[in-house]
């Protein structure tokens, strides 16, 4: 399966020169705790960092820092993981292990942002993998029942 498949679409997002402030605001607003921030490119939205909740709590509000004076670009994490949406679930999963890293952007074939995978999101889909697998002893069961009366 494709991450594709399973990402959320609608990835908040917001441009590096947008305050730390309005970063927290979009959150709230879209009950999330992140931001994939983007250049603009003739249309695209390319992602090029993120900002969590947690960023804003470590690098502004403990060292009491105002973040209306603050850029997203000042403190996003700039060493971003991608995954394009053609990519596999399991090897999507790897990279992110490798890099506990615990939310993917993904991209289009173009670059351009085409949603968010968490973990969340691939532990939802694992425990639906795993339900399908405990589905199969029974039903054979019943299968060998009816084929031996």
């Amino acid at each position: 399966m494709h991450i594709g498949q399973i990402c959320t679409s609608q990835a908040t997002h917001c441009t590096r020169d947008e305050t730390v402030q309005g970063a927290a605001l979009l959150m709230r607003r879209h009950h999330v705790g992140d931001v994939i921030v983007v250049d603009q490119f003739d249309g695209a939205s390319v992602p090029v960092g993120i900002l969590t909740d947690r960023d804003i709590v470590v690098s502004v509000i403990a060292p009491g820092l105002d973040p209306a004076s603050l850029q997203v670009g000042d403190i996003m994490s700039e060493d971003l993981l991608t995954a394009r949406d053609s990519d596999d679930v399991y090897e999507t999963i790897e990279k992110m292990r490798l890099r506990g890293i615990r939310r993917v952007p993904v991209v289009d074939a173009g670059g351009s942002l085409a949603g968010i995978v968490s973990a969340d999101d691939l532990l939802e889909f694992l425990a639906e993998e795993m339900g399908e697998l405990s589905r199969i002893s029974p039903w054979q069961q019943a299968h060998e029942r009816r084929a031996r009366q």
